[in-house]
C-alpha cells in the first residue's frame, strides 16, 4: 500500500507522538509499503526546524512544509501551511491510504476535504489530543480549540474511516467530543523491541555523570513541562532525601519552558537538595537506554498524559515505573509498578518501598519487560494497524 502519514510537527523535542509515527512508519516500509509523512517546519519556542524540505529516514520520505506562523502554532496548536494544502490537493489521490496523527491540526482539514473528493480513506488518531482541557493550559488555547472543534472538527470527526484510540480512556474523549463509537477501535502504542535486545552494562550513564554506584537514582524522563507534574516529584523527593542520604533525582529532557520555574520552586521548597538534582537536557539512542538502565525507579507524575512511550522504554530496559493514576497507560502499569494518586505523599511512598526492597524491584523490572515482550511491542501495534488499513480500503483481512 501508499501510505500517508500527516502529523503537525515532526521534531524529537515533541516526545512520544513523533517517536511513535516514525518507528510505526519505519516498520511499515520494511514490510514492503511506501510510506510518505507531511509535516511542517515548526520547532518549539516559535523557531522553525533547520531541515531540508525533503529527507528520507529508514526508506521514510519525510516532507516539511512551511508554516506561516509559527506563533500561532507554538500558543495556539494552529499549524497553517498553505504548502501543505497544495500538495495535499495534488497529490492525496495517489495515495491508498490517509493516517492523521493528534487532533486539531489545520492540515488534517486539508485531509478531510480531498479525500472525501477523491474517495481516499483516512483514519484519526489523536493521540492524547481529544479533550478541550486539560491540565493547566490557558484560556486563548481553550478558546481556539473549541473554535477548531466548531469550524472543522466535527468534519474530521465525521468523515473519519476509524478513530484510533490508545486506551479506553481516550475511547470516551472521542464520544464526548462527538465520535462514532462504532468507528472507534483501540490499539495502544508499542516500542520497537529490538532495540532493546541488547542492554548497555550497569554503571555507564552514571560514570558519564559522576553519580556513585550506590547512589539510589530517581529517573524523570519527559518534556519539562507544567503538565509533566514534576513539582509533585520535587516535593516527594524533598520527603525522601530525609529517608535515603544517597537519593539522587536526574531531569532529562527538553526545557517546554518550565525550568526556571522549576528552579526556582525547589529553592523555594529547599534550597538544600538542588544540589542532588541533576539536568541532563534532552538525551537520544543509547544514551536514554543507559538512563533507564542505571535508575532504580522511572517516576513519571503527570497531570494528564495518553499513552507516554518513556513507561514502555523503562519496562523494555527492567526499570520499575510509578505513575499517577491521571496516566492512561496506569491500567497497564498497576498490573507490573505502582499507579497512585496526584499526591506527594503517595507518590514518595511508593518510590521508598521499591528502594528499600531489592526483591520488589526485581519483580517490577521483570514484570514491565514481561509485558512488553507480549503485549506492548510495535510488532503487534503493526500487525492490528496494518489490519485496520486494509479494512479502510475493503481488502480481506
Amino acid at each position: 500500500m501508499k501510505i500517508l502519514q500527516v502529523i503537525p510537527y515532526f521534531s524529537w523535542s515533541y516526545g512520544g507522538p513523533v517517536r511513535n509515527v516514525y518507528e510505526l512508519s519505519k516498520m511499515l516500509c520494511e514490510r514492503g509499503h511506501s510510506v510518505t509523512i507531511f509535516t511542517t517546519d515548526v520547532f518549539r519556542g516559535h523557531r522553525i526546524l533547520d531541515e531540508d524540505k525533503i529527507k528520507f529516514e529508514n526508506d521514510v520520505e519525510v516532507r516539511y512544509f512551511k508554516c506561516i506562523n509559527n506563533w500561532l502554532a507554538s500558543e495556539l496548536k494552529f499549524h497553517l501551511s498553505p504548502e501543505m494544502r497544495l500538495a495535499i490537493k495534488n497529490e492525496l489521490k495517489d495515495f491508498d491510504v490517509v493516517h492523521l496523527h493528534d487532533y486539531r491540526g489545520i492540515s488534517h482539514f486539508y485531509v478531510q476535504q480531498y479525500a472525501k473528493l477523491y474517495k481516499v480513506p483516512y483514519i484519526l488518531q489523536a493521540r492524547g489530543a481529544a479533550p478541550i482541557k486539560f491540565g493547566r493550559q490557558g484560556m486563548g488555547l481553550t478558546f481556539s480549540k473549541i473554535m477548531f472543534d466548531f469550524v472543522f472538527g466535527q468534519r474530521i470527526l465525521k468523515d473519519a474511516s476509524k478513530l484510533v484510540a490508545l486506551t479506553q480512556t481516550e475511547s470516551n474523549q472521542y464520544q464526548q467530543i462527538g465520535g462514532d463509537p462504532s468507528k472507534i477501535v483501540i490499539i495502544p502504542n508499542g516500542i520497537p523491541l529490538s532495540q532493546y535486545d541488547k542492554l548497555p552494562k550497569k554503571g555507564e550513564f552514571r560514570t558519564k555523570y559522576s553519580i556513585k554506584d550506590d547512589d539510589k537514582l530517581i529517573l524523570y524522563l519527559g518534556r519539562i513541562h507544567k503538565i509533566k507534574g514534576i513539582d509533585l516529584l520535587i516535593k516527594s523527593f524533598s520527603k525522601l532525601v530525609t529517608e535515603f542520604e544517597n537519593l539522587k533525582l536526574v531531569i532529562v529532557g527538553p526545557n517546554d519552558g518550565y525550568l526556571s520555574q522549576l528552579k526556582s520552586e525547589i529553592n523555594h521548597l529547599d534550597p538544600k537538595i538542588a544540589n542532588r538534582i541533576l539536568y541532563t537536557g534532552p538525551i537520544y539512542g543509547l544514551d536514554k537506554t543507559r538512563a533507564y538502565v542505571d535508575a532504580d525507579v522511572y517516576v513519571l507524575p503527570s497531570i494528564y498524559e495518553t499513552f507516554p512511550s518513556t513507561v514502555l522504554e523503562a519496562f523494555a530496559c527492567s526499570t520499575p515505573v510509578v505513575v499517577t493514576d491521571r496516566c492512561g497507560i496506569s491500567n497497564f502499569v498497576e498490573r507490573v509498578g505502582y499507579v497512585v494518586k496526584y499526591d506527594e505523599m503517595e507518590l514518595k511512598n511508593a518510590i521508598s518501598n521499591i528502594l528499600k526492597n531489592e526483591v520488589l524491584s526485581k519483580k517490577l523490572g521483570d514484570g514491565g519487560r514481561k509485558l512488553v515482550e507480549t503485549e506492548l511491542n510495535l510488532d503487534v501495534v503493526l500487525y492490528n494497524i496494518e489490519n485496520l488499513y486494509r479494512e479502510v480500503r475493503g481488502i480481506s483481512i
